[in-house]
Parts: structure tokens; C-alpha cells; sequence
């Protein structure tokens, strides 16, 4: 099944949602970022109430709340360190926050002239120390030392406003209000490795870097997506866009006139909200994209293949804000939050539209690819 598809999904690639559980759903607005730790099934779920709120999510599918981080503004992003000691928060306050999960202990580490968007543990060969980057709309990227409190230890000038950013290994991806796509090499991250523009012709809502960092997707309204190699040699083999979370409504039906016009169909068109890669190494090609359409999908980008489409769960449609997979078990769980997104402004938001923390157990079928011989 090719990228571009549109429409109904065919029955042989309908995945079920019939045993996604709800989880906690305490936020009290939208919720607009998801970590997991990598060293155990702990959740991190930032909200634009001002909170993230950790949860330990049990194989049963229940989950207890066991700390929670208070910012003093929206949380637009958070992210787990790689012992899964520490949680990274930050959004519309421009701080830079830290909690330590097992004491409640919170710090600032740092601000921004302006509200952050993206927020990564980073490893720096050579640094010593844990360093945060964070990405925001003041056009620039920082790196924080957390031994040094208050200052950045670097900063990046991106010349617009930071969309969206990730971080793998030795690759930082950050995506810009111009559609540019800046990357950063860790062992050099005083300094931009290169600049291009996005594959996509809309504004960037999320970025994400393999897991093992030599390339990245990029993601936009436009309900398109796109992979980018790192290695410019490797772009011919590396490099597509595709149509995703879109809608073919139906054409429209016969008219009493006597001479109808054509008949006509109209394409739906959904913002990507979230894109992101499976970290087991067996499943390294599948990925992740959820949208404003309330679906979400696996895929294969080795094989230019649709593994699994996951209609919208509930009657409503409510859209994705925010999924990841879980680190510690491989992969096993897949989270995500439904809420409004305000795509629709204002005038669309409703009170049926409802904030959900939900976890869809992965089989193994939904990602791995069906190779044909």
C-alpha cells in the first residue's frame, strides 16, 4: 500500500483500537507533549495547564500518578534524561524547568526571551555533564550545563522562531517559522552543521531524528510528511514525502436541475500533530504519525508502506495532541492524548471535545513490515 493513499483504509490494514485504555485523565487542558523514561514505564504527559504530570503505567494498563512538575505558564514540551532520573519541562513561562522524579525536587535551569518550544536531554561528547537543549521562539537554540545555572553554554542564532526540535544521538533537528530546517552536530553544537529548506510547503508542526540519528521526518498542516536523510549521499535512497490524514469525502449527490453539475469530491486536509520513530533496533524503519483527523498510524519508511491505520476511537473525532512510544519495554505501548487543538480557532472548540491520556498495547504485527517474495 503506497504513502499516498487517501481515503478509507481497506480492511487488511485497519488496526484495532477495541483495547486502548484511558489512563488518568487529570490534565485540565489540552495536552500538548508525551515522554517516556527510558529506564522504566514511567509517563510524563505536559499540559497547557501548566503541569506535567508523571504517571507509572502498570502492563495492566492502569496507571497511578507519582510526581508532577509546575511550571508558571503552558508546558509546550518535556522529555526524560536517559537514566530516567530527571524530567525537562518547558513552554510559554520561557524557563527552563527540571524535576527530580523521585524527590519532587524542582530547579530552573535557564530562560528564554521568549516562550520555548522544544526542550532535549542532549548528549555532548566531552561535556562531562547531562546538557539541555531548548529551542525557542526568540530564534535561537540553546545548550544548558546543568553544573551552571543561569547561563547557556552555548547559543545557536536560527534568525525565526523554533517550531519544533528533536535530538538522537548526534543529531539535533530544529525547524523554524520560515520552513527552514536547521541541524546541529553534538560534538560541534556551538556551531549549525547545515541549513535547508523543509521538504513540506506549509509550517512545521513536529520534527523527529532516527533513532539512530542519521536522519530525521518532518511533519506540517498540510497533512504531508517527509523524510530527509542526514548524509546528503544517502538522499536518493533516503529522501520522500507522502500524503497522510487526509479525508476523501463523498462526491456530491444529484441535484433536482435539470442538467446537475458534475459531480465533485473534496479532500479533507489535517494538520500532522505528532510523528515518531519506534526505538526497538528491530523496528527501526517503523514510524509513528497522529493527526487532527483523531487517527493515528504506523508505517514503514523502508518499504514506502502503510503498516497499520488506526480510525479515530471515539464518535467524535476528537484530534491527536500529542503520542510516543514507550523506551523502557521496546516499544511495547504506544500513548496518546486527544483534546482540542485549536485548529479550527475559537469558534471550533466545544466542551464534547474531551482531554484523554490514552495507550494502545502494540502488536507485533501493527510494526513490522510484510515482506513479500
Amino acid at each position: 500500500m503506497a504513502f499516498n493513499r487517501n481515503g478509507p483504509l481497506p480492511a487488511s490494514s485497519l488496526g484495532s483500537f477495541s483495547k486502548d485504555v484511558t489512563l488518568p485523565a487529570d490534565a485540565e487542558d489540552t495536552i500538548s507533549s508525551i515522554s517516556w523514561s527510558p529506564a522504566a514505564n514511567y509517563l510524563a504527559a505536559g499540559s497547557w495547564d501548566g503541569k506535567v504530570r508523571i504517571y507509572d503505567v502498570k502492563s495492566n494498563g492502569t496507571a497511578q500518578g507519582v510526581a508532577m512538575l509546575s511550571a508558571e505558564g503552558p508546558v509546550f514540551d518535556c522529555d526524560w534524561a536517559k537514566d530516567g532520573t530527571m524530567v525537562l519541562a518547558a513552554g510559554a513561562d520561557r524557563k527552563i524547568h527540571l524535576l527530580h522524579a523521585a524527590t519532587g525536587q524542582q530547579a530552573v535551569i535557564g530562560a528564554h526571551e521568549r516562550p520555548v518550544r522544544g526542550a532535549r536531554f542532549v548528549e555532548v561528547p566531552g561535556s562531562g555533564a547531562p546538557i539541555v537543549a531548548s529551542g525557542s521562539w526568540d530564534g535561537t537554540v540553546k545548550f544548558w550545563d546543568m553544573r551552571q545555572q543561569g547561563a547557556a553554554a552555548a547559543t545557536l542564532v536560527c534568525g525565526e522562531r523554533v517550531y519544533a526540535m528533536d535530538a538522537q544521538e548526534r543529531l539535533l533537528v530544529a525547524a523554524t517559522a520560515d520552513r527552514r530546517i536547521h541541524l546541529v552536530d553534538l560534538q560541534n553544537p556551538a556551531a549549525l552543521l547545515r541549513s535547508q529548506d523543509s521538504p513540506l510547503k506549509h509550517q512545521t508542526t513536529k520534527v523527529a531524528v532516527f533513532p539512530d540519528g542519521k536522519g530525521w521526518a518532518t511533519a506540517s498542516i498540510e497533512g504531508r510528511c517527509g523524510v530527509n536523510a542526514l548524509d546528503e549521499r544517502d538522499a536518493s535512497k533516503t529522501n520522500f514525502t507522502f500524503r497522510c490524514h487526509r479525508e476523501t469525502a463523498p462526491p456530491n449527490p444529484p441535484t433536482n436541475h435539470v442538467r446537475a453539475p458534475p459531480a465533485t469530491t473534496t479532500t479533507n486536509v489535517y494538520a500532522l500533530t505528532d510523528v515518531r520513530f519506534h526505538p526497538h533496533p528491530r523496528h527501526a524503519h517503523t514510524f509513528a504519525t497522529a493527526g487532527s483527523d483523531g487517527t493515528y498510524s504506523f508505517w514503514d519508511r523502508a518499504g514506502h508502506m502503510r503498516l497499520k491505520g488506526f480510525a479515530a476511537p471515539f464518535a467524535e473525532k476528537d484530534p491527536i495532541t500529542a503520542a510516543a512510544f514507550s523506551r523502557a519495554d521496546g516499544g511495547a505501548a504506544y500513548a496518546y492524548a486527544t483534546g482540542y487543538d485549536w485548529s479550527r480557532g475559537h469558534a471550533g472548540n466545544s466542551p464534547k471535545v474531551q482531554t484523554r491520556l490514552m495507550l494502545h498495547w502494540v502488536a507485533e504485527e501493527e510494526v513490522s513490515p510484510q515482506r513479500r517474495g
